[in-house]
């Protein structure tokens, strides 16, 4: 028998599998290019459907087209992993500049996605606490934007119907006292503060179905002061709202709780006396001072410095606050006390 030839690798035996492969290749490049094209058409789209909704919104400045130009490109910046920190660093130094910069940021394709995402990126280094610097400054200029979408009235009642405050809780809830969660905090506290400034009931009627009052009163003891500020301008907007006045009135519990907080603060700003931050407290009082209930319990554990002169050197510097501070004494019958403090 004749012996049978050995055929070297890869000849011969499968001719199928060669035409096969063959086959593929093609095909796999025909894929490639059709993926290609589909990334190109998408971005085409998104280019698109952001300058179409920058058309409906007017820059302010001097060279409207140049910064037209500038946000657009730092808009879609924010869709690339690698180029969203420049841009979010750029946009947070540019937003008060730009006029309507939230219905842009809002209506443009996949930007409120970028900007969530790098809020819950970030979870995990709050517990145990390992946030760095860099990550806290990254965050906080996102947080940035997203106050600027809270403040404007086009997107402020989306912002709510989103749920996007919830997102910032978990910042507001943290303890830890290093820089990076101070900064974190108090940009947080700055959101929220941007919804309330505005006057509106909807945002109340929101923030009330939410912890934002113990969150808050956490702050206002624990803060430094700036983050005690901004906690206690919250909770004074909430009681300016008659909606907010009867929740916190409600129950004694929750009136407990805050005036309990309060007092503890002017006990602490009697050491370390604050004239923004006394304001804020002093308009709590007069406004918790509205409610009958509430008026006849601040008359048992309104805090001594608040009846005697202890704040009168500080008073001389803010007549507004001065004048609230009598007209609280004179709500709870203190009139004579009242006089003194206002000599």
């Amino acid at each position: 028998m004749m012996p049978m030839r050995q055929q070297p690798p890869g000849q011969g035996g499968a001719p199928g599998v060669q035409q096969q492969s063959q086959q593929q290749h093609p095909q796999q490049q025909q894929q490639q290019q059709q993926q290609q094209q589909q990334q190109q058409q998408q971005q085409q789209q998104k280019m698109q459907h952001i300058n179409q909704g920058m058309q409906n919104f007017s820059l302010s400045g001097n060279n409207g087209d140049l910064d037209r130009d500038k946000v657009l490109k730092l808009v879609m910046d924010l869709l690339s992993r690698d180029l969203r920190e420049d841009a979010l660093l750029e946009l947070s130094k540019k937003r008060e500049g730009v006029h309507d910069l939230a219905p842009i940021l809002w209506h443009s394709v996949g930007t409120m996605a970028a900007l969530v995402q790098e809020i819950v990126t970030i979870y995990p280094l709050l517990s145990p606490p390992s946030l760095s610097a860099h990550a806290s400054n990254r965050v906080c200029n996102a947080l940035a934007l997203l106050q600027c979408v809270a403040s404007h009235p086009e997107t402020r009642t989306l912002f709510l119907k989103a749920h996007i405050p919830f997102l910032l809780y978990p910042f507001l809830n943290t303890v830890s006292k290093t820089r990076p969660f101070e900064y974190l905090r108090l940009t947080s506290l700055g959101v929220i503060g941007a919804l309330v400034k505005t006057d509106d009931s909807d945002v109340i009627n929101f923030l009330l179905s939410t912890e934002i009052i113990p969150l808050s009163l956490r702050i206002m003891e624990t803060g430094n002061e700036l983050s005690k500020t901004v906690a206690t301008f919250i909770v004074q907007k909430i009681l300016l709202d008659e909606l907010g006045l009867q929740y916190i009135c409600q129950t004694y519990e929750r009136f407990f709780a805050v005036a309990t907080v309060l007092g503890n603060m002017v006990q602490g700003l009697v050491k370390n006396p604050s004239v923004r931050l006394l304001k804020h407290v002093v308009r709590c009082y007069l406004r918790l001072s509205d409610n009958p209930r509430a008026r006849e319990a601040l008359r048992q554990c309104l805090p001594e410095p608040l009846r005697d002169t202890a704040f009168a050197n500080v008073l001389k510097e803010d007549p507004t606050t001065k004048r609230w501070l009598s007209q609280l004494l004179a709500n709870l019958s203190d009139q004579q006390q009242g006089e003194r403090v206002s000599e």
